[in-house]
């Protein structure tokens, strides 16, 4: 296969929309989620991202990033006057819908009911899950980091709590996605579903990496599901 070189006056000179294009598909997949806010008047707000990304386990933080600032951003506001947001997986059954957040609608109007997707809240926390989610967290805004190169916002939230079918955790901890049917981005507007090579194992320099079984190896996970599981015996 014959490779193109593509030099940054090449990229400075493309037209604002089609760099948007080449330059978001150039990185590769990325996840698919969806942003729920509410504001302290009630105005809920939906937004789908493809840059959400894991920072630490202890604590547990995941950031994203906001487009400027310069104009209305209704879920960055939100976030910032209330403090608490959704992270909700978008899954196969949902692409259009969750696409179609990524229009302009006014503040007042919210992205849930204009799409078709419903709003879910958990009897004390502030910000909508998606009903039709099949993976969310609920954040707590920790930090607001603005990147001086472009001026976008990274967003960093501690997870306060998560919604996961237990069949889709393996004992591990090992979160698979693929079983609840969860899509991957390319570029702006690219959907896919995925394929699972293998799970492999933990890499050490005295033995070379050999395949797993998806249930992966025990873990303190299951210690957490046998607790929860005493608790709910009468």
């Amino acid at each position: 296969m014959q490779l193109v070189k593509i030099t940054e006056n090449d990229i400075a000179g493309m037209d604002a929309r089609g760099r948007a294009k080449f330059i978001n598909s150039v990185v590769g997949y990325k996840s698919a989620n969806l942003i729920g806010t509410v504001d302290s008047d009630g105005n809920e707000n939906l937004a789908i991202v493809s840059s959400v990304i894991h920072l630490g386990s202890s604590p547990a933080l995941v950031a994203f990033i906001s487009r400027p600032h310069s104009v209305e951003r209704h879920s960055l506001e939100n976030i910032i006057n209330t403090g608490y947001y959704t992270i909700n997986a978008v899954s196969n059954d949902i692409t259009q819908q969750a696409h179609q957040t990524s229009a302009r609608y006014e503040k007042h109007q919210s992205e849930f009911a204009m799409v078709g997707l419903n709003t879910e809240y958990d009897h004390d926390f502030f910000a909508p899950f998606v009903a039709e989610s099949q993976l969310k967290l609920g954040m707590k805004l920790v930090e607001r980091v603005t990147i001086n190169s472009n001026q976008t916002e990274m967003v960093i939230g501690e997870i306060e709590r998560i919604w996961v079918a237990r069949t889709a955790v393996m004992p591990d901890g090992y979160i698979d996605i693929e079983s609840l049917g969860i899509v991957a981005i390319s570029g702006l507007d690219s959907y896919h579903s995925t394929s699972r090579l293998h799970r492999l194992s933990y890499a050490k320099p005295s033995q070379l990496v050999y395949p797993l079984t998806i249930e992966g190896e025990p873990s303190s996970w299951q210690a957490l599901v046998k607790q929860q599981e005493e608790k709910r015996e009468p």
